[in-house]
This record gives C-alpha cells, structure tokens and sequence, in this order.
C-alpha cells in the first residue's frame, strides 16, 4: 500500500462525508417499493445531469483513470475519449426516444420493444452480469481507499468497505441515492479538483486551472528526465486503441444503469438536456484525472524514484492518493481526497445493485414468475437481491483481475456488444424482431467472452475481439444478425411498429 498505520484525520472525513449522505438518504427515504431501484421523482435538467454525472463517476473515474494514463500516458487517454464520447451517442441517438417508449428498465424495453418474455430474461440476466462486473471494479477501489485509511491489508479493507456501503443501501433506499446525487456530485467535483489545485501551487504551475496547466510537467517530464508520456499508440496498437475508444462509447450508449435516469425525467427535452448537464459535469472530472497522473509521475523523477514496470503496475489505481501524499498536501486535503473517492465508488455501487436488483425483483420475478406478487414481496425481493448481489461482488473482489478502470471496460465491452445494439435497431429500425434480438445478444455474448474462453484455440479472437475493447467488430457483427434474422423469420406485429412510428419519433 501507500503507507502505513491509520490515517485519524482523513478517516475522520471520509465518515462525516457518508454520515453527511446517510442523513441525507434517511431524508429522501424510498417509501413507495414500485420505486426501488426502477423510477424516482423528477429532479429537474440540471439536478438529472448531476444524477447522471454522480452515478457515473466511480472509482474507475475517480481513481482508475488517472491511474492508467501514470501507466500508460496518452493511450490510455481511450477511456476518457471513449467514456465521454458515449454520451454524444445517448444523446443524438436514444435520450429522447427512450423517454418517449417509456419503460422504466433496460429489460423492461427489450421486453415490451420485442414483444418477448425470453428477450426480456435474457436481457435481464446480461444487465445482472454487467451490474456484477462493474461492481467487482468499484470494489477494488473501496478496498484500496479503507485499507489505506485503517492501515490494514486490502481484503480486510474491501469487507468493512462493503459493510457500510450495504448499510446505507438498506437504511435509505433508492430516493436517498437519487436525491442525495446532487449533493454527492458537488462532493465529487469540490474533492476531486481542490486538492490538485493545491498540488499545482506546489508544484510552481498554473493552478487557477490545473487542467490547463499540467501541460508544462509534461514537457519537464520530456526535456529533463526523458520521460514521454505523450507518445500515441506506444503501449496500444492503432486498432486496439481505435477499438477500445468505440467499445467504452457503445458500452457507455448501452449501460443499463444508465439508460435508466431518461425514465425519471418528465418530457422529451429534459431527458436530452440531463445528458448535456451530465457530459459538462462528467468533462469537469475527466480533464482532471490526467493532471494527477502527470504530477505523480513528475514528483517520481524529481526524487529518483522509476518503479519497474511490475511495481508501478500494482500501485497505479492509487497514484491519485499517492501523488497527493508525495505532493506534501495537508492531511485534510488528503482527506478531502480520499471521501471523494469512497463516495464515487459506494454510490456508482449502489445504482448499480439496485440496477441488478430491479432486473431480479421486477424484470424476472414480477414480470416473468409472479405477476400478481405484491409491491411488499418485491421490494423484499429488490432488497434480498441486493444483499446476494453484494455479498458475491464481495468476494470476486477479494482477488480483482486487474486495475480498476480495465475491469470495467469489460462491462462495457458487454453492453456495448447486447444492450446497445438492441436499443439501437429497437429505436430506429422496427422490423427488428424478438428472434433477430435474442441471436443478436446471444451473439453479443459469445463475442465478448470469445477472447479469454477461445483465444488459446484461435488466436485471431485476442486480436479481433480483446476483452476489454471487442465492440468495435463486435456491435456491427451483432447489429447483423439481428437484421439477418428479423428479415428471415416473422415480423414484429403491427401494432408495436405503429407505436414506433407514431409515439416514439413522432412529434
């Protein structure tokens, strides 16, 4: 780690910061179980961007991100191409739309879209799976953060983590997600920049906006330690890097917890202007994180200190922390710091459980096995599936695959590669059909996993579908069946193609 022994002061910030949460959940206390983890009260455009932008910004933004552009300089600059550019696609080619479809779930759409109880379970399961592996990311970096604070090793920091993540989930519910996101985003964005305007003084560049003027330590970094962090494709091929900036993209355009805050909105409008509220807001952030890399590893050479390749690799996902402390911040800058970072993860972990819950509790139990089960026995359900959810996160966590931003790409990858296609033919092509979107998200799955299962058979899978970035080749192959199929078996019935036409583009 880091260093060690507990850390009084930043711990004392990082809990007054949830307790300042929990108060706030307990406030906005969900009371009405049809709103667990599926709708919500309107929030207004500003108030959903910031929903978006809060739920957005996890670990793997706040932490991982910064991380492996330490790692990998200007190739890793995919994730934030990719995860900004993804909200470009939402907005231009399914913000308004699904607000006007108006189902309140991922699978709920897919479902009613296709007029199928297996497209809807299989769509289901997917968005359970997505909501797993996004938060096994957010996990590491709850553990890192508790385990730098209490001065214990990693798992013991992931299990309390989890413990008082769980804890607020179950005393306040979803509206104390949703309503407190405001509040959590303004969290976010005052912890995130302050200390590295701080750190910028200190370090003799322009601190006003340190996003600007971190470009000066690059050139040092070049000119006095040889250093070249801005070298494009030097760790990444062309296409690799090309098609992990497409597949984070397609996978942002396709996350379920996502798509999810256009249900809450009240008309057409606002759902677009909550996606341009929250790519402003996501923006402030992400043309932060690359300042923490580039001073992390200025404050490195200026001590003498190059890590080996294997070393800086297992400190990257907490260079942020790392370049704070090593930058002489005060404590309780450092504190700031590191509440910023819990909070980003325990919230992101909460819409995603919830999302995961939603498909269990409504989508599979409600829609699929009971339909006649009783708000109370959903909301049980909803909250039962939550604990399951979490406790197997849990202990996926204990042992993570890699840094925290490359196993969330991964549920990118699937989203961008089943969920995203489905909505995107749903939206704008209504022979699609519930035969051409199950083969298409079937296929989708194949593909994503098609890497690590067959890639020692066929060694051309690892180099047209890798892990992390396949929805380049992908998304179109998916999108392919789908229309392949849907032209060779029967056509969705009148009745939903006129609803197409007529509610969902019309005026």
């Amino acid at each position: 780690m880091i260093d060690a022994g507990q850390k009084t002061l930043p711990m004392m910030i990082v809990f007054a910061v949830l307790l300042v949460f929990v108060v706030a959940g307990l406030l906005y206390k969900t009371r009405d179980g049809s709103e667990y983890g599926i709708s919500g009260r309107y929030t207004g455009r500003v108030g959903g961007g910031a929903a978006i932008a809060s739920n957005w910004m996890s670990a793997a933004s706040f932490l991982g991100i910064a991380g492996l552009i330490y790692l990998y300089g200007y190739s890793a600059l995919a994730y934030v191409i990719g995860w900004t550019g993804g909200y470009v696609l939402l907005l231009v080619l399914l913000a308004g739309q699904l607000r006007r479809f108006g189902k309140y779930t991922a699978p709920d759409f897919i479902g009613e879209r296709y007029e199928s109880t297996a497209a809807r379970l299989l769509s289901a399961i997917i968005s359970i799976i997505i909501s797993f592996i996004y938060s096994v990311a957010q996990f590491k970096g709850i553990g890192i953060v508790f385990a730098w604070l209490l001065g214990t090793d990693y798992s013991k920091g992931v299990i309390i983590g989890a413990v008082l993540l769980m804890g607020y989930i179950v005393l306040s519910g979803v509206m104390g997600v949703a309503r407190s996101q405001k509040l959590q985003y303004f969290v976010l964005i005052v912890t995130f920049i302050l200390p590295l305007m701080f750190l910028a003084y200190r370090l003799g560049y322009f601190w006003v906006l340190p996003q600007f003027g971190y470009g000066a330590a690059i050139n040092t970094l070049s000119t006095e330690f040889g250093i070249n962090m801005t070298a494009p494709f030097a760790n990444f091929g062309l296409f690799h890097w090309t098609a992990l900036c497409f597949t984070l993209m397609f996978g942002t355009a396709g996350l379920p917890h996502v798509l999810s805050r256009f249900y809450t909105v009240s008309n057409v409008r606002d759902a677009r202007w909550s996606v341009v509220w929250g790519l402003f807001f996501i923006s402030l952030i992400y043309w932060s994180a690359p300042a923490y890399a580039l001073f992390g590893k200025l404050l490195e050479a200026r001590s003498g200190m190059f890590l080996p390749p294997q070393v800086a690799y297992k400190m990257a996902d907490v260079v942020v922390l790392r370049t704070a402390l090593m930058g002489g911040l005060p404590s309780w800058l450092v504190g700031m710091l590191a509440a910023g970072a819990v909070s980003a993860a325990f919230f992101t972990v909460a819409g995603l459980l919830m999302t995961g819950a939603a498909s269990i509790s409504y989508d599979i139990y409600y829609r699929i096995i009971n339909q006649q089960a009783s708000e109370t026995s959903r909301m049980a359900t909803a909250k039962g599936a939550t604990l399951v959810l979490a406790f197997l996160v849990l202990l996926a966590a204990l042992n993570p695959p890699g840094q925290i931003a490359e196993i969330a790409a991964v549920a990118f990858a699937l989203a961008g590669n089943t969920i995203f296609p489905a909505f995107l033919l749903g939206i704008w092509w209504s022979g699609t059909n519930r035969c051409g979107v199950i083969a298409g998200m079937l296929t989708g799955l194949a593909i994503t996993f098609s890497s690590p299962l067959f890639g020692g058979l066929l060694p051309l899978l690892n180099t047209i579908f890798p892990l992390p970035a396949s929805a380049l080749c992908g998304a179109p192959l998916v999108i392919l069946v789908m229309i392949v199929v849907s032209r060779f078996t029967e056509p969705p019935s009148a009745e939903i193609q006129r609803f197409l036409a007529e509610e969902v583009h019309g005026e």
